[in-house]
């Protein structure tokens, strides 16, 4: 996941660092780009590995999910294939034609990259928003028939708000872990115009990104009590269907509702229908075997949300002090927390992911497949996972070590800097 966010907004923050160098002569800009540019190369290589594999799982894992919905979902993954050739081949040329191209050329095949990362991840999006409310088919007999893969793709109603959600997490993510990196080196002594500025462009991103995160995953968290209520019980523990349903912070779940929180009175009927006294379905609507795992559900939604809370204050706090003061913040408190922002906003990313997959639970696609009647029947898989967490875990040793070296390399200011940092 963090790779789709890099994938998403990295390209994105490239192309515009290098705007600025087109736009002000400045070289300092182009260094930076030239230097996002290598670790941009260095995350896509690696994800191809991990794309490589995730192709190989959805038919070696999910055999009858694959068959049974390869025909709706199918045109997604297609158009995912385009758009990691269209980003692998236009990546190379980025790479290799910063001395072999005209600058206003160079920044033209920089182009294509953000759009791809874009479209690649809208269609994998889309087939997971499908996933959560299927249509664009029939099922006759336990057959899938009348399959429309456009509709069911890219005219489902709850592709929306989760494609605005992911896309925002990405610019939030990418910003912070950035920021994060820089934010480290200026506690350890390293503050010079070059560092200043390549914290204060990822920050910014993200100091905008998190604020207006929390106004979509209010839209979001609406639009599940609409159409996967049980997901929306699970997320908040209410066991009963109620009027004027009360909202919990903290506190664990248990048969008879959340147990040690915090009670907020009809909290969650204002929030999920912006009216106190509404209706909210509880999980004794459905069987027992059709819950989700609550308090997995439960506890990440409420650390998703707690650390998003934390880092749109962050980020307000940046805005002010930059709107109002025309500086940066000074207080080396500060940029432990950015440094801290990094890792925290991957935990919010993966809580995120918990809460949409575990909440859907236990259906592979809601209300029509269970996942136990997707999944595979072949043994062996505890073997082929543990062979991919070594793989895995080499993958993540040689990454730290490509960017430490990358990191490690002198700046290649060849032109005096005279602008100076707003």
């Amino acid at each position: 996941m963090p790779l789709v966010c890099f994938g998403i907004a990295f390209p994105a923050m490239v192309l515009f660092v290098e705007w600025l160098h087109l736009r002000t002569g400045d070289s300092l800009y182009r260094v930076l780009a030239r230097r996002w540019t290598r670790v941009m190369a260095a995350l896509f290589a690696v994800g191809v590995i991990t794309g490589t594999i995730l192709s190989f799982e959805m038919g070696l894992l999910w055999p009858a999910f694959t068959a049974d919905f390869g025909s709706v979902f199918g045109l997604g993954f297609a158009v995912e294939g385009f758009s990691f050739f269209i980003e692998a081949i236009f990546i190379g040329v980025y790479i290799y034609g910063w001395d072999r191209l005209s600058p206003r050329a160079h920044f033209a095949s920089g182009i294509p990259i953000a759009l791809a990362g874009l479209t690649g991840s809208f269609t994998v999006i889309s087939v997971n928003a499908w996933m959560n409310h299927p249509s664009g088919f029939t099922m006759q007999a336990g057959k899938v028939v009348d399959v429309h893969p456009a509709q069911a793709l890219f005219g489902n109603t709850y592709l929306w708000h989760e494609l605005v959600h992911m896309y925002v997490a990405g610019y939030l993510v990418t910003g912070f872990l950035v920021a994060g990196a820089y934010a480290v080196g200026r506690l350890r002594g390293r503050w010079g115009r070059y560092e200043r500025t390549a914290l204060a462009i990822p920050l910014t991103v993200a100091a905008l990104a998190a604020p207006v995160q929390m106004l979509v995953g209010d839209w979001a968290g609406r639009e599940v009590a609409r159409i996967q209520p049980v997901k929306l019980a699970a997320m908040e523990g209410l066991p009963a269907t109620t009027h004027g349903a009360p909202l919990h912070l903290l506190g664990w779940f248990t048969d008879t509702g959340v147990q040690y929180g915090i009670a907020i009175p009809k909290g969650l009927s204002l929030v999920a229908f912006h009216s106190p006294n509404a209706v909210v379905q509880g999980l004794d609507a459905v069987p027992r075997g059709d819950w989700p795992l609550v308090n997995v559900v439960r506890l990440s939604f409420q650390t998703m949300v707690g650390i998003g809370s934390l880092l749109a204050l962050l980020g307000v706090v940046y805005l002010f002090v930059r709107v109002r003061r025309h500086r940066l913040p000074e207080s080396a408190w500060f940029y432990r927390a950015v440094a801290v922002a990094g890792p925290l906003s991957l935990v919010a990313l993966v809580c995120g992911w918990v809460v949409t997959e575990v909440g859907r639970q236990p259906w592979v696609v809601y209300e029509v497949m269970r996942t136990s009647e997707a999944v595979t029947g072949a043994v062996g898989i505890p073997v082929g996972y543990a062979t991919l967490a070594v793989v895995y875990a080499g993958v993540i040793v040689a990454v730290v070590w490509i960017l430490r070296r990358l990191a490690a390399r002198p700046l290649e200011l060849t032109e005096p800097t005279t602008t100076e940092e707003q």
